[in-house]
């Protein structure tokens, strides 16, 4: 079932972030931090944070909401566990690196919270409905 969770997240994961990333949000962050953005995109290392991002997402928000049948729990702790996660990049960056912009502190975790809450109840609702 994990395997089964994990690719249902994976594909809501990228199709909602790549949208985020690629078009909704993309002049806001080449605008906050352009000045610390590679050129080229270190993607073996992207790759790897979403891949194991999504891991969490599955065993400590999905799999528990699948089994407490609920997905207002996947809802909740898909939120907090996108935002303590974002917190953890964007609030280390804030406090450590010169000129790193509040305003992108903010609206990166509200990202993380809201892309972490849609994947968590969306593979929990196409969970139960595809494998029940």
């Amino acid at each position: 079932m994990f395997m089964k969770l994990y690719f249902l997240a994976v594909f809501f994961f990228f199709s909602i972030d790549m949208v985020w990333l690629g078009f909704v949000a993309k002049s806001f962050y080449q605008n906050q931090i352009g000045f610390l953005m590679r050129p080229d995109i270190n993607w073996v290392a992207a790759i790897i944070f979403y891949l194991l991002f999504i891991v969490g997402l599955v065993v400590f928000v999905i799999r528990p909401a699948i089994h407490a049948e609920s997905w207002q729990q996947a809802l909740l702790f898909g939120a907090l566990f996108g935002l303590i996660s974002y917190a953890t990049y964007d609030l280390t960056n804030l406090a450590t690196l010169k000129n790193w912009p509040i305003l992108m502190t903010i609206v990166d975790m509200i990202w993380g919270m809201t892309l972490s809450a849609l994947v968590s109840v969306m593979t929990y609702l196409a969970a139960t409905w595809v494998f029940k």
